[in-house]
């Protein structure tokens, strides 16, 4: 059954000369890397979709049936039919399932423009081809090894002879025949099971040996009786010295036909590990998304008046992050994670001052002022689309470098598609249910695995692509449980509206034979979702939103103060009360109800935030729902009466107070020795510190100093002082161009159909004695052969063909239909831009009449 309605194509250009413009635009969405730039005609088309490059990428991006088909092809006949192709598939008993998935699959590898021709000539194109195809330095996938023809090559016609006289075949008179005869012996099922029904028991276990590989193996000068006879009668043939091979023809009749030990038509299952009520799974993983929340803000709090400093290499510290991890009370990879996080959503970076230290950027600001759900969905959106990947912190790159938090060689492109491809199997489970990480492990690897085998060349660096995909597999669901995605390993309901699963695409149809076709990514799973524009993300993120909020809870406005010195909050506190607290009080614990430690160091920092000690008790008596304890009303009221007694400003630093004697106290402390003060008067000591040095040093010795401005007023510190300048978030990587959108499609197949006419047209020379220009050459005549051509084609109204070459000194081949010639210029109907166009008739090569209509 052919797929094409006209005569069977001779190229791959005329093949896609064949397609309509919904395959044409589906091949170029699927394999982007063809349309950069447009390619002037479908002649370039098909040449850039055969180069090595493109070829690779679009081999990677099949699923593995799909890529074993094409393995299968690239052992058959050049050309093959479709009944070869399905022997090689299904084998020689017709396997069911192979046999109902192949016609996909097919038309799968069509669609990418790796196979073209009509099922009883297919054609796989020649780079996969060399690509797949067995040779000594490059095993096939398959295990196969060369043809009959291809190993004896290079063998006298003498040893072939004798070969063909050892199976009891009629000798020949040339090579070609020889070989021919003796390979189709090895394809006929029944002789060849008599031949080998001849063979030593020994024999036979060398060939179950080799026989679905690798197929090669080595020999003594001598070789033994077993391999004696099987080298005699062609079964092994020699291809090197002291190397042997089992030819691919006697490979396949070991085989029953197959080209693969394990042919995988249908992708594994994904079943539920296990199931929960869906409102149990909503309700956890909107706790983790508060959680989250709340762990960003803690961190960005924490570096508030600058965060660690930037290493000169780029990134955050060893040291740093660890750090940073025991502040936030968190384990350092996860930590890594929500720095990397909050750096991808921008909303933090280096500061660019000379002393570069990370902070927290205004966009943090302006983040915090957002509502809850609105700020998880900027969060969790921004997750799935970055290409900087966390869990590689701690590892080293190519170079044997370090990987540090912040820093460069973080970025993995494909790290949005795996966090997708993860997520949306999640999705396809019923609500509630959770599948085993090793079930989704396993699918993946059937929808993208790796070309080549083992022993293939880069097959090192495959299998750390291979399992970098895995371990990207296995961090998406970890992070997604941390983020809120999911609850207990099942995705919740604003995580499937974040991934626009409420828009999924209508399930494919199956085919019904190898030529019918079958809708665009008719090769992606079923259940599998597209990902979204940027507009269905922004309705999407909104969607997510709505569906957590009711599941956040409220914000408190009250705490519980204990006799103890400690206050605990219950729930999640409004922000005001949130902040003013964690100025006033230290946070002791975490958990469902947060604990706060109210020390004379954390009532000395409100007092220098500008707060006054009445200011505090009210503050207290405002937000407490049990009385203000009266040890913490002590607490306030001493730190309160010392704060300020002290002023220290710069002299380098100077020290005053109204009170000498608390000077002279100081001067007679041992612990003052390393500010190195001196009396300048009663009530002034000058100190060789710098003020903010003075400062600390008098805290620690139990004082409560304040600093002054030159105009001796006191100065109020904030926690939340230092911002860098607006910075813009990183970029993700792009894995290849980008897929090119509705308006772009559509004007490069115009463009590409308009160029295919131009150069694809029949033409004659203005000069019929004059050669016939080069296919995509453009022609050549004299302005004065230009201008009377394009005049007569004026008065007939015939099209003529054209080259033409622009500003830019891009050349072009057009075909018009002159309308008006005057003033150096021609008006003409452009048929290949499908509009009235002029043109200045000095940059027209060339003109010549078509040969018809």
């Amino acid at each position: 059954m052919s797929t094409e309605d006209h005569p069977a194509p001779r190229s791959l250009a005329e093949a896609l000369r064949g397609r309509d413009d919904t395959a044409l635009g589906a091949l170029l969405r699927s394999r982007p890397d063809l349309i950069t730039p447009v390619p002037t005609d479908l002649t370039q088309l098909a040449t850039r979709a055969g180069t090595r490059a493109s070829v690779v990428r679009a081999l990677e991006r099949l699923d593995r049936f799909a890529l074993q088909t094409a393995e299968a092809l690239a052992v058959a006949g050049d050309p093959a039919s479709y009944d070869e192709l399905l022997g090689l598939m299904a084998g020689d008993d017709r396997d069911p399932e192979v046999a109902a998935a192949l016609p996909a699959a097919l038309t799968a590898l069509r669609e990418q423009a790796l196979v073209w021709g009509a099922d009883d000539r297919l054609r796989l194109v020649r780079t996969a081809r060399e690509l797949l195809a067995p040779s000594p330095q490059h095993p096939s996938p398959t295990g196969l090894g060369p043809s009959v023809r291809e190993a004896t090559a290079g063998m006298s016609p003498g040893r072939i002879q004798e070969i063909v006289a050892a199976v009891g075949l009629p000798s020949t008179h040339d090579s070609v025949s020889a070989v021919q005869a003796l390979a189709a012996l090895f394809t006929h099922r029944r002789k060849m099971a008599r031949l080998l029904a001849a063979a030593p028991a020994e024999s036979r276990e060398v060939l179950e040996r080799l026989t679905w590989g690798p197929p090669y193996g080595q020999v003594t000068h001598d070789p033994a009786a077993r391999l004696r006879w099987l080298l005699d009668r062609g079964l092994l043939l020699p291809t090197a010295p002291g190397t042997v091979v089992l030819p691919r023809e006697v490979a396949l009749h070991l085989r029953a036909g197959r080209a693969h030990r394990a042919p995988e038509p249908v992708p594994p299952a994904v079943p539920a590990a296990s199931a929960h009520r869906p409102q149990v799974v909503d309700a956890t993983a909107a706790g983790q998304a508060y959680t989250a929340l709340a762990t960003v803000e803690e961190l960005l709090t924490d570096w508030n008046e600058g965060g660690p400093p930037v290493l000169r290499a780029g990134g955050l510290s060893v040291r740093d992050l660890k750090r940073t991890a025991v502040a936030l009370d968190l384990p350092e990879p996860v930590a890594a994670f929500w720095v990397e996080l909050a750096y991808a959503a921008g909303l933090l970076a280096s500061d660019g001052e000379a002393d570069e230290r990370y902070a927290a950027t205004p966009a943090y600001d302006e983040w915090l002022e957002r509502p809850a759900p609105e700020r998880w969905a900027l969060l969790a959106q921004t997750w799935l689309t970055a290409t900087r990947t966390s869990g590689l912190v701690g590892g080293r790159d190519a170079k044997e470098r370090a990987l540090s938090a912040l820093g460069p060689g973080l970025d993995r492109s494909a790290a949005p598609e795996v966090r997708h491809r993860v997520l949306a199997l999640l999705a396809a489970l019923p609500e509630g249910a959770a599948p085993d990480p090793e079930a989704v492990l396993a699918r993946l690897r059937w929808e993208r695995p790796l070309r080549g085998a083992q022993n293939a060349p880069g097959a090192q660096g495959q299998r750390a692509e291979e399992d970098l995909r895995a371990r990207l597999a296995r961090w998406t669901l970890a992070e997604a449980e941390l983020l809120g995605m999911t609850g207990r390993g099942a995705l919740s309901a604003h995580g499937r509206a974040l991934l626009g699963a409420h828009t999924e695409k209508a399930p494919r149809t199956e085919p019904h034979g190898p030529g019918d076709k079958l809708p665009f990514h008719h090769h992606r799973a079923p259940g599998a979702l597209e990902p979204l524009s940027p507009a269905e993300q922004a309705v999407a993120a909104a969607a997510a939103a709505r569906l957590l909020a009711p599941l956040l809870p409220e914000p408190l406005d009250h705490v519980l103060l204990q006799a103890d010195l400690t206050a605990v909050a219950p729930g999640p506190l409004q922000r005001p009360l949130a902040a003013v607290l964690g100025v006033l009080a230290d946070v002791e614990s975490k958990g469902g109800a947060t604990v706060y430690r109210f020390t004379p160091a954390s009532v000395r920092r409100a007092l220098d935030a500008g707060r006054t000690a009445a200011d505090l008790h009210a503050f207290l008596a405002a937000h407490a729902r049990t009385p203000v304890p009266q040890p913490l009303a002590y607490l306030i009221d001493d730190v309160a009466r010392r704060h300020g007694r002290l002023r220290v400003g710069a002299a380098s630093a100077y020290l005053r107070c109204d009170d000498d004697t608390v000077l002279n106290e100081i001067l007679a402390d041992k612990r003052a020795a390393p500010l190195r003060l001196r009396l300048l008067a009663p009530t002034v000591l000058a100190s060789q510190a710098d003020p903010a040095a003075l400062l600390d040093g008098l805290r620690a010795m139990g004082y409560a100093p304040a600093a002054e401005s030159a105009d001796g007023d006191v100065l109020i510190t904030r926690a939340d002082a230092h911002r860098t300048p607006p910075r813009t978030p990183p970029e993700p990587v792009p894995d290849g161009p980008p897929v090119p959108d509705a308006t772009l499609l559509s004007a490069a197949i115009r463009a590409i159909r308009a160029g295919d006419l131009a150069s694809t047209a029949p033409r004659r020379p203005a000069d019929p004695a004059a050669p016939r220009p080069a296919p995509g050459e453009l022609p050549r005549t004299s302005p004065a052969e230009t201008l009377a051509t394009m005049q007569a084609a004026v008065l007939t109204g015939e099209a003529l063909w054209i080259g033409y070459v622009n500003a830019e000194g891009a050349a072009s081949q057009r075909v018009i239909a002159p309308v008006r010639v005057e003033g150096g210029f021609v008006t003409a109907y452009d048929h290949t831009a499908d509009e009235v166009r002029t043109y200045p008739l000095h940059r027209i090569t060339g003109v010549a009449e078509l040969a018809g209509d």
